[in-house]
Parts: C-alpha cells; structure tokens; sequence
C-alpha cells in the first residue's frame, strides 16, 4: 500500500479551510490503511517561523503524520536529476516570454485561456542565444499530447488540458508542477487529496508522472472553504485561524468540531469521524464559513460563544 499526504506551504499561518483539508487528507489516508507524510513545500514561499506555526497547528487539531517531515528546500539534487533526465530526452526547450507576452497569446482570437501557445517551441540557436542577452530563460517541457485523462475519488474521469509547461523557472528554482510530481514518486504517494481549484493540475502532473517513469496517483479534490461573499477563505476574512480562533474564545476543539460538522461526520474525536467516515458520502459543495454563527453555512459548532 502507498501513502497519502498533506504539503503547504509555510507562507504564514494556516486557516480552518487549509486545516479541513489536512484533516480530510488525514482521513482518506487511514480510511484506506496509507501512511500518511508531511511535506513542507517551501522552495520560494517560505515565511520564517511559519513551519513551526503550521505543524503546532496541525498536532493541535489532532493530526499525526509518519516518518520524518520532506522539504523540498534539501531536494534539489532529486529536481536536478529529474531535469537533467528529461533535457537529455529531448524533451525540455528553452522559453523566454514574460508573463504579458504569454497573457497576449492567450488573449487572441485563437488562443486557449491560460495555456502556453508554443511561442519558443522551435526557435533556432541563433534565436535562443540572442534572447539570452535580453532576459534569462525558464525550462518548458515539449509535450506530445494536448490533453490528458485522471481519475478523482469526487469528481470522476476528469480530462484536462496538457501544454508545454514551465518545469524549471527563469530564476532556476523548480517549478510547482515539477517539483510535486518529483515528491510523489519518490514517497511513494500514490493518495493526492488537496483543494478543488488544484484539479485542473491534475493533467499535466499525471502526464509528466508517466514521462519520469512513476504511476500516477489517484485524486480526491475536494470543495474549499469559502467566505460569506463566496470568495476562496483567507486570513484576511476574520477570525480563521486557530490563533485568531482563540482570541475569540472559540478552542481548538471547538474548531474541529466546526470544521467535522462542516463534513458530516460525527465531532467527539478524529478516530471517531474516520470510523464514520465514507467518501460518497462527503458534501460535494463548498463551504461558506464566516465568524457570525447566524450566516449561512456555518452551523454552531460546541463551544461557539452566545
């Protein structure tokens, strides 16, 4: 049996929505007899003493993880070799376009909306040597399909696009896209459970699995936290953190209770919600937290003061 796995990024403090997804990372994971791994994703977003913040956070909520916590900070060797193995195959080309120039192909009639459309594809030597001079080049990998099909757990047999994405940025950090797949394969993950605005990464992830000779894994992308306008949950929203939590007289166990209602399930304990706990059975809708108790789509969880 593989593993599943819970990765943020330690841009500061993490909030109930980051936190119902760890805890249904952690579900999914011991539902299905996996080990269950941290991973600290901190190759350009990391926020001093925010790491400590997170996992004190996360222990608090009640998770436990396995083994010894990854950053992708002491892995550079394993993306080096990744990238080395695939420009060796032909398979990466040099692109020097800035983000305006990729927004203003995207925007022309026959452009695809957030895709690359192959500006630097075919340059000639002498074409990449005089862009050289200009602006330094991020890494593209040459894709040999446009579309490629995963499986979620939520949503199916999902299909999504697959362009010549960035896999080494200009700034020779490794892209996102690279990086995860790397990490995965070489934890032997093959549980992804994480936000639904990630699904449409999904393709491109898998297909780049298969290309570095590692099964992709199999998703479950689940709904977000939402505020009382709609918008995706920030700190910037409130009390949403365990800290902010806390100074409002809302406890730890208060919030997961709130966050365990939000699920459906049962909120004495973790064990007790993973012993109820069924994926069909999960809200398919995202939820709409805010710190008023009367809104719409909170509940009142225990503990939530009068």
């Amino acid at each position: 049996m593989g593993a599943g796995r819970f990765a943020p990024s330690p841009s500061g403090e993490l909030h109930l929505g980051n936190l119902r997804t760890a805890i249904l990372a952690w579900l999914f994971a011991r539902s299905t007899h996996r080990t269950f791994l941290m991973r600290v994703e901190d190759l350009d977003r990391a926020r001093a003493g925010a790491e400590s913040l997170q996992l004190a956070d996360l222990a608090a909520m009640g998770l436990s993880w396995d083994g010894e916590i990854v950053r992708q900070s002491e892995r550079s060797e394993l993306y080096a070799q990744a990238i080395s193995d695939l420009r060796i195959r032909g398979l990466l080309y040099e692109c020097f376009c800035t983000r305006r120039d990729i927004a203003e192909a995207s925007s022309a009639p026959h452009g695809a909306p957030g895709t690359y459309p192959g500006t630097c594809r075919n340059l000639t030597e002498a074409d990449q040597a005089a862009k050289r001079e200009l602006r330094p080049s991020a890494l593209r990998l040459r894709t040999e399909v446009d579309s490629f099909t995963v499986h979620d757990e939520l949503h199916g047999s999902y299909t999504g696009v697959v362009d010549d994405f960035v896999v080494l940025r200009n700034d020779e950090v490794p892209a996102y896209n690279l990086a995860v797949v790397v990490d995965d394969g070489a934890q032997n993950i093959d549980q992804v459970v994480r936000g639904d605005d990630l699904l449409s990464s999904a393709p491109r992830q898998s297909y780049l699995a298969q290309l570095l000779g590692y099964q992709p894994p199999t998703y479950a992308h689940v709904p977000l936290a939402l505020n009382a306008e709609g918008r995706r949950l920030a700190k910037r929203d409130g009390a949403v953190t365990l800290a902010q939590l806390a100074a409002s007289g809302i406890n730890v166990e208060s919030a997961r209770a709130m966050i365990l209602t939000s699920l459906g399930l049962p909120t004495g304990s973790l064990q007790e919600a993973l012993t109820a706990f069924d994926p069909a059975l999960l809200p398919t809708d995202p939820w709409v937290f805010s710190t008023d108790p009367n809104a719409v789509g909170t509940g009142k969880p225990i503990g939530w003061p009068s």
